[in-house]
């Protein structure tokens, strides 16, 4: 037991003991840095149950503690908070059971049920972009982070390798393209196959414009311009299985495939199973005739499957047209279903989609749930806001959309003209530069949005994402590197960093830095139940700060005890495991120097 559920148990005997009453919870808080203590007790909500002056109720309550928990060496009462002073022993005792431990904080798969993460799902006709860059660090994040919890996890994706959108490109490459391949041209082929979506929008707008200027009517040139027209007949014959338009589509997909793994690859992050919607899309059907005859759904007089959710506050809903075809709903249900029937261990899935889906997942959710399947109630949807740029919103069909490549390369460049502007890279080779600066910029990539809660909206600015003061990835990765310095240096004076060391009293910077690394593991717990990375990178930031007045005010190497100074060592060396574990979960690098 840590010591807030020693507390809690004790806080509860001392309620039961004193006033004979029986106490639900027990509400606790760090102390504040201004009163003497480690960990507060509130007394206000006990109230509720125990009438009576807060302040006495602590004093008494404090004093049972201190009478009866050997960790607890004194107390203090301020209005309704009852501070409690933790002995120095627990705290050197916790670091001598974690002194060793390589994944403190981390709990060993503890349950057969698995869990699915989906993130990414791109189009296959543009590259992905700053949208999927949040899409993508937090889905691989929260990923990470249910493993470290003591999740089964399952990375997957579904590609939207189908539909209109994807002919428009492949209608503007063979219009346009004179057999360009991404060899002939040395573009990766994501953003070749992008261009000519570009290309493809060009075209149509200059159709509708020719169209009007002939006295046609704008809403009626929108559906009927000629190279639309051609697209949605390219679709039909692809739906058909026409083999030179399916040979086309495989084609051009490929080179979209080629064109991500070099993305996904340079983002860190990973899958380990991809599923496809034209594999996918006309999944559900079935499930949808079956709903029918259990009255889950009903026809319209038109044939089309609907159903009504007004009971649950929602509305009704489509899920089959009246000339049979499947809606992106039919879809969703029938591959949810799939998953599970790929993966029977699966019991719950994660579903990583900008925050202008709320309301289909919603729908969805319920749609299983009214179907039977006792795994929906498992179903989350980490919904997030929108990525803007100091200059604005992202637009693909322009060609103005801000690119995850470019945008990484970007990142990369503002590390390195900061990192020379500092200008302590002087015994680096140019290809250790080269990877320094790219682990600083996407450090700092990473972090920035990763830090933000996943439903709030970000305004990113590249620069002061690489600041190297703040709550930035640089300062952390900075304090890192500072920490292996340390180690360095410790090894080069031959201490022996291994042995257990005999103290007894500790520095308040000492216990402040342990108090820190002791909310490793259920800041991990935290993160997992919330979904939410923004707790893991808030916590290494405080870690990192508790650390860096640590350092600025206790002699490490300096030290003339050399029990102290092995011990401050030791303790620099498990920060160091600490942010290298938590960066980690958020798919961040730490160099050794920097």
């Amino acid at each position: 037991m840590n010591i807030q559920e020693v507390l809690t148990q004790k806080v509860k005997e001392a309620v039961a003991s004193i006033f004979k009453v029986e106490l639900p919870t027990v509400e606790f808080q760090p102390t504040r840095k201004d009163f003497a203590g480690d960990i507060t007790a509130v007394i206000f909500p006990m109230l509720r149950f125990v009438k009576g002056n807060p302040v006495q109720i602590g004093e008494q309550i404090g004093q049972f503690l201190k009478d009866e928990v050997e960790e607890v060496t004194d107390f203090n009462v301020v209005k309704g908070f009852l501070n409690i002073t933790i002995s120095n022993e627990y705290y050197l005792d916790f670091f001598e059971g974690i002194r060793n431990l390589q994944d403190f904080g981390f709990v060993s798969q503890s349950s057969k049920e698995a869990l699915m993460v989906e993130y990414s799902s791109p189009n296959t006709n543009k590259p992905l972009h700053l949208g999927h860059v949040r899409n993508n660090l937090l889905g691989y994040s929260v990923a990470e982070i249910l493993k470290a919890s003591g999740k089964k996890v399952y990375k997957t994706q579904i590609i939207n390798d189908r539909g209109i959108h994807i002919c428009k490109s492949m209608l503007a490459w063979q219009r346009f393209g004179n057999g360009e391949t991404p060899e002939s041209t040395g573009l990766k082929g994501d953003k070749l196959v992008g261009n000519y979506y570009v290309a493809f929008d060009k075209a149509y707008k200059a159709e509708i414009a020719t169209m009007i200027s002939n006295g046609i009517d704008e809403k009626v040139a929108e559906k009927e311009a000629p190279i639309l027209l051609e697209a949605q007949e390219m679709l039909r014959k692809w739906e058909a299985g026409d083999e030179e338009v399916v040979d086309l589509w495989k084609t051009m997909n490929q080179w979209v495939y080629d064109g991500f793994e070099i993305t996904y690859k340079n983002m860190g992050v990973d899958f380990d199973q991809l599923y496809y919607e034209s594999n996918t899309y006309l999944l559900g059907k079935d499930f949808v005739e079956d709903g029918l005859q259990r009255g889950v759904f009903y026809k319209k007089e038109d044939g089309s499957v609907w159903i009504d959710l007004t009971d649950e506050g929602l509305d009704e809903k489509i899920v089959l047209r009246s000339d049979g075809t499947a809606v992106y709903m039919t879809q969703d249900i029938g591959t949810a279903i799939q998953r599970v029937k790929d993966n029977p261990d699966v019991k719950g899935m994660v579903y990583t989609v900008g925050n202008e889906q709320d309301y289909h997942f919603k729908v969805l959710f319920l749609i299983l749930q009214k179907l039977g399947f006792g795994w929906a109630e498992k179903l989350y949807h980490l919904s997030y806001g929108m990525v803007d740029l100091p200059s604005g919103k992202m637009k693909s069909r322009e060609g103005t959309v801000v690119d995850a490549d470019e945008l990484m390369a970007e990142m990369t460049q503002t590390a390195a003209d900061i990192s020379e502007e500092l200008g302590k890279l002087e015994d680096y080779s140019k290809e250790e530069k080269q990877e320094l600066y790219k682990i600083i910029g996407l450090g700092a990539l990473k972090y920035y949005i990763l830090k933000v809660d996943p439903k709030k909206r970000i305004l990113f600015n590249p620069e002061e994402s690489v600041d190297f003061q703040g709550n930035t990835g640089p300062f952390i990765q900075y304090t890192y590197a500072r920490i292996q310095s340390i180690l360095r240096k410790a090894e080069e004076l031959e201490q022996d960093l291994n042995s257990s060391q005999e103290l007894t009293d500790l520095h308040e910077k000492e216990k402040e830095l342990l108090k820190q690394l002791q909310l490793f593991p259920e800041t991990i717990q935290l993160a997992a139940d919330n979904y939410s990375p923004a707790l893991i990178a808030n916590y290494t930031y405080d870690l990192v700060k508790e650390f860096n007045s640590f350092y600025q005010n206790v002699s490490i190497l300096g030290e003339q005890d050399q029990n102290k100074k092995i011990f401050r060592v030791q303790l620099a060396k498990k920060v160091g495991e600490v942010i290298k574990s938590a960066f980690g979960l958020l798919g961040i690098q730490v160099p050794d120097r920097m």
